[in-house]
């Protein structure tokens, strides 16, 4: 399958890594200053993303930052809601936001499952404020995508992360490779 993985695509810090057929794509909301610098996803060497990734069975081993375009070869895809900003999310001006584009991502490459590696992207895409998003499944789709909110992984949330919610995601995403793998 030809991977879509392109360089800094009209000023992305961090290239978008998508192809048609995934059965999930990991929708961040920007890059952190240090990832912006290594131009690699999640590089904070604090941030639970790509061991979290492992321990709740996603991918079979952990997966250095470096190595983000290798999680294709899982069915998964990597992007951000905000792509040309860098930094905590509290910090992001408005404009940084970029919902539509994001829409059109999961229009253009229709992926089984989003999920939201935090309710800050969620809340900035599906217009719903924080309180309202559980952990977990949300009822209403996007894009014909089933969606997913997640606790984050970064540094700033430690206290409020677990690890359940990203082992769900990767039971449901079990299913759905089962039936992408059906004749």
């Amino acid at each position: 399958m030809p991977s879509t993985h392109t360089p800094a695509a009209e000023g992305h810090l961090v290239p978008d890594v998508l192809q048609p057929g995934l059965a999930l794509v990991l929708v961040g909301t920007a890059p952190s200053r240090i990832s912006a610098a290594k131009r690699a996803y999640y590089a904070n060497p604090v941030n639970k993303f790509w061991r979290t990734l492992h321990e709740a069975g996603l991918t079979p081993r952990q997966l250095s930052p470096q190595e983000y375009p290798q999680v294709l070869a899982y069915g998964i895809g990597l992007t951000d809601v905000a792509k040309r900003h860098s930094g905590v999310d509290a910090a992001l001006p408005g404009e940084a936001w970029r919902p539509d584009e994001l829409r059109d991502k999961i229009r253009t490459y229709r992926p089984q499952i989003i999920a939201f590696t935090s309710k800050r992207g969620a809340s900035e895409t599906l217009g719903k404020p924080t309180g309202r998003l559980p952990y977990g499944p949300q009822p209403d789709t996007l894009e014909g995508a089933e969606v997913w909110v997640l606790p984050s992984t970064s540094p700033l949330g430690h206290t409020h992360f677990q690890l359940g919610p990203w082992q769900a995601l990767a039971a449901r995403v079990a299913e759905v490779r089962e039936k992408l793998s059906e004749p």
